[in-house]
């Protein structure tokens, strides 16, 4: 499968249209209609449903899609890597993110090392540990900062000094709002907003004393800013790092957990793996800090 024939297959996906994606692509109809033909008939399958006016994918189709990015991705950041201008330091680095404070650690660090280096480029995905880890492993992402609980066994890291506070998200009108800490028994039967991580809902089960019928749990996020909108219209109770979210959504309030539970942080790279000169300095920069 050539490369080029992949980003012919993106462009058509995209405008769901051959005319206007042979125009954008610089090619004739006829042209782009016999490379898609090509395309299916070397994988096998129907990419697309035509019809008179737009074609869209099939179940094939999308999947293709998706792999056709992470592909055209991994090789336009390999070919970053190995371009060298004279003595300074050129590429790009991509790094995956959980949501923590430890990201205005990072952001410093990422600050210094631009000051030195100010023809790097960096790419910020934000995202759950579990996906930050797939990406590393498929050469997608050169780092994470993610949160505990996470296995780190099969990586290099480096541990970050700030420690995440455990709590609830909760609508300034709600009964909770004026309390100072929050027990397990404080959200019996209240409609609970979690995280959808498993290892994440293992560790708030074990703070209600390993009691999951106990947990009303009305909807789980990925991301907390998406859960602190679903926490406005008050939907339920987010539990939740405290990310300071009230400066965004001043109706809301955090109030901590008791017993508490904090969770730690770290960056995490490939163990026994070759980076990019680029990436090398950076990762040196993190451990001189």
């Amino acid at each position: 499968m050539e490369f080029r024939l992949l980003k012919y297959f993106l462009m058509v996906a995209r405008e769901e249209n051959i005319t206007k994606a042979a125009n954008l692509l610089h090619i004739t109809q006829p042209t782009l209609s016999r490379q898609l033909i090509q395309l299916e008939e070397e994988l096998g399958v129907t990419l697309f449903q035509r019809s008179k006016h737009r074609i869209i994918l099939t179940e094939d189709g999308m999947l293709l899609r998706r792999r056709a990015k992470e592909i055209i991705s991994l090789m336009e950041k390999t070919q970053q890597e190995l371009i060298k201008e004279c003595d300074d330091l050129v590429g790009e680095i991509s790094i995956g993110c959980g949501e923590t404070q430890n990201m205005s650690y990072l952001s410093q660090k990422i600050k210094d090392f631009h000051r030195v280096h100010p023809l790097v480029k960096f790419h910020i995905h934000s995202t759950t540990a579990d996906e930050i880890k797939e990406r590393i492993e498929n050469g997608l992402l050169d780092m994470g900062l993610v949160t505990e609980p996470v296995d780190i066994s099969k990586y290099n890291f480096f541990r970050l000094p700030q420690k995440e506070q455990w709590g609830i998200l909760v609508h300034e009108k709600h009964r909770l709002a004026q309390k100072t800490f929050i027990t397990p028994d404080d959200l019996i039967n209240e409609p609970l907003i979690i995280a959808k991580r498993t290892a994440v809902q293992n560790e708030l089960i074990n703070w209600f004393n390993n009691s999951p019928e106990k947990l009303n749990i009305v909807a789980t996020y990925n991301l907390i800013l998406n859960a602190a909108n679903m926490v406005k219209h008050q939907i339920g109770i987010a539990l939740c790092f405290n990310l300071n979210l009230g400066d965004f959504y001043h109706e809301l309030k955090f109030i901590p957990l008791y017993p508490e539970i904090k969770t730690g942080a770290v960056l995490i790279w490939k163990k026994n793996h070759i980076y990019s000169q680029t990436m090398s300095h950076f990762i040196q920069s993190i451990k001189n800090a």
